[in-house]
C-alpha cells in the first residue's frame, strides 16, 4: 500500500539507491590535475575526455549498491506480511551501514593510496540519508505491527 509512510520511505530508498548506478560516488583530484572517480564499476581515472578507465574494482561496493534497492523495493510489496517486511528493512539497515563504511572505507584507501584530496558532491552524502530513511521505515513498520497487536489484544 502506497499510503503507508513506510512505503514511501522505502520507496524514497529505492530512488535515492538507485542514483548510484549512474554516475560517481566519490570524485578526487591529486595535485597533478588527475581526476579518480568511486562509481558503481570501482575506481577509476577519468582522462582528458571525461572517459573513464577502471583501475581497481570493488566486489563488495558494487553488490551492496545493487542488493539495497533491489530489498528496498521487494520490501515495500510486502505490506500485507508486517513481519517478513520488518526483516528485510532490517536487513536494509544493516547493508546500509555496511554501504556507509564501504563508502568511508574506500575513500579514505583513495585519500591514502593515490595522495588524493576529496571533491566534494551531494552523492556522498546519500548513504547517510539511506540509512536515515531505512530506519524510519523499520521504525514505522513496528509501530503498524505493535497497533496491530494491540487490537488483536482487544478481540
Amino acid at each position: 500500500m502506497i499510503q503507508r509512510i513506510q512505503s514511501l520511505y522505502l520507496l524514497m530508498t529505492t530512488l535515492i539507491s538507485l542514483l548510484f548506478l549512474k554516475g560517481n560516488i566519490l570524485k578526487f583530484i591529486n595535485n597533478e590535475g588527475i581526476r579518480y572517480a568511486v562509481s558503481f564499476r570501482g575506481l577509476g581515472q577519468i582522462t582528458g575526455e571525461n572517459k573513464f578507465e577502471l583501475v581497481s574494482t570493488m566486489v563488495p561496493h558494487s553488490v551492496m549498491l545493487i542488493l539495497i534497492p533491489l530489498i528496498s523495493l521487494i520490501a515495500v510489496f510486502l505490506f500485507r506480511y508486517r513481519r517478513i517486511q520488518l526483516r528485510a528493512t532490517f536487513i536494509l539497515i544493516i547493508l546500509s551501514v555496511l554501504l556507509v563504511a564501504a563508502t568511508a572505507y574506500y575513500g579514505i584507501s583513495v585519500i591514502r593510496d593515490y595522495d588524493v584530496s576529496l571533491v566534494a558532491g551531494y552523492k556522498m552524502f546519500l548513504p547517510l540519508l539511506i540509512l536515515i530513511l531505512a530506519l524510519l521505515a523499520y521504525r514505522s513498520i513496528k509501530k503498524d505491527e505493535e497497533l496491530v497487536r494491540s487490537y488483536d489484544r482487544l478481540r
